[in-house]
């Protein structure tokens, strides 16, 4: 069984009680991820996809619950397993889904794919190909933050093999030395890619490695959208006020593989059925229905309207231009002209 499955998190301090506007949007952001990434694999069964695909499926409160507790400006970064995050942030589905099919309306004009969506418009900085690159990229927006005097901050999502990379802990030592606004977020699925946490380190509690930083550090309930909301929000005050960073560790499950490649054999499907049992998006579907902020059938009614927008996502990706082949010339440097320094 993986190693998250038994551990304990620790509760954030604040006491907070959520509005009906709260619940309903958490609800609407991560069903539409869910439904999103099932259309996104079954497009890659039918090879209407190519390349890599990761899905973020189970993992929904690990973006709800912070997108919610930040403001407008705050910047997001995080690896290749990228299209939920702009979804969360307002990103046009239509875009995302041209992208994943390579077309030159995508959101990165079909040259990034599903490991490198961009849109600066909603403060998405990036999906990331190489493992635990976007750790000290985290760093550096966080400061251009704090020396421009912005009040804004970075989050910066890693998985739990990002850890093992020098550039992680080089990032926390800068981070908390300048005392950057950055938030650290460890999403902790258990395996990095086919390995589970305890083959790969000693330490298996992660959020325990912001301790050689003196970083505040806490592990928080993933599969919660109400408790990563709860300890972002935190996090956020701390960053705002000067205070520093913070590492997050969000314990949470990733229900399909590490890829679409991948049979996940190295997973029972006992521990894969013991997770669905707190699915993040059920949680809040329950607490919505036990609050009466919302009836059954309105919830159902939301959930087929998101089905009929991610079918109308296929339909514009599917109509949509490739890129001409000239364009594989484009967007290589930037453009001189650009006012970066002034003489």
């Amino acid at each position: 069984m993986a190693t998250t499955a038994k551990k304990k998190t620790t509760k954030a301090s604040k006491k907070i009680e959520f509005s009906k506007e709260t619940y309903m949007t958490w609800f609407e952001q991560m069903m539409l991820m869910r439904r999103f990434e099932e259309k996104a694999g079954q497009l890659y069964g039918q090879q209407k996809i190519k390349g890599f695909c990761h899905l973020y499926i189970g993992q929904e409160a690990c973006v709800a619950g912070a997108v919610s507790a930040l403001e407008k400006g705050d910047k997001y970064l995080t690896s290749y397993r990228d299209h939920a995050h702009p979804l969360a942030l307002g990103t046009d589905p239509k875009k995302i889904m041209a992208e994943l099919y390579g077309k030159v309306t995508g959101v990165s004009k079909g040259k990034g794919g599903s490991m490198h969506m961009f849109d600066k418009e909603v403060g998405f900085m990036g999906g990331h190909g190489i493992v635990g690159g976007q750790v000290p990229l985290g760093a550096g927006i966080a400061f251009a933050e704090q020396y421009n005097e912005t009040g804004k901050l970075c989050i910066v999502y890693m998985g739990d093999g990002a850890v093992r990379q020098g550039a992680f802990h080089e990032a926390l030592n800068m981070a908390m030395t300048l005392k950057l606004p950055c938030l650290f977020v460890i999403e902790n699925n258990g395996y990095a890619m086919g390995t589970s946490v305890k083959r790969t380190s000693n330490v298996t509690e992660l959020d325990q490695l912001g301790s050689a930083y003196q970083m505040p550090s806490v592990s928080v309930d993933g599969m919660s959208a109400a408790d990563v909301h709860i300890a972002v929000s935190e996090a956020a005050d701390r960053a705002r006020k000067g205070d520093g960073p913070t590492l997050l560790e969000f314990r949470t499950y990733r229900y399909k593989g590490h890829s679409m490649s991948d049979p996940a054999k190295y997973r029972t499907k006992e521990e894969v059925e013991e997770y669905k049992q707190r699915d993040p998006i059920q949680q809040v579907k329950a607490a919505i229905l036990e609050q009466g902020f919302a009836t059954e059938e309105e919830l159902n009614k939301i959930d087929a309207d998101i089905k009929e927008r991610v079918k109308e996502c296929v339909t514009f990706a599917e109509e949509s231009p490739f890129p001409p082949a000239a364009d594989a010339y484009t967007d290589i440097y930037m453009d001189p002209s650009y006012p970066y320094v002034e003489n």
